[in-house]
């Protein structure tokens, strides 16, 4: 994900906006901000999901150790 200072930045120009205009320096600033955090948040996701592995694609190995896993 983004650094902490990043996400700080990103909320805060929420929040001006919300308050008030944003200078064009500003939106700028805060498309390319939302840009980055898109990529992050998906890239994430995608981790998440390249790691997931459906019961019905194990061996039957791998099934037993997932039933073992399961049932402590």
């Amino acid at each position: 994900m983004l650094t902490k200072e990043k996400m700080d930045r990103i909320n805060e120009l929420a929040r001006k906006k919300k308050a008030e205009d944003l200078t064009p320096e500003e939106t700028k600033e805060q498309e390319i901000l939302r840009k980055e955090y898109i990529v992050a948040f998906r890239a994430q996701i995608r981790g998440q999901l390249d790691n997931i592995k459906y019961v019905e694609d194990l061996s039957e190995e791998e099934l037993a150790e997932y039933s073992k896993k399961k049932s402590q």
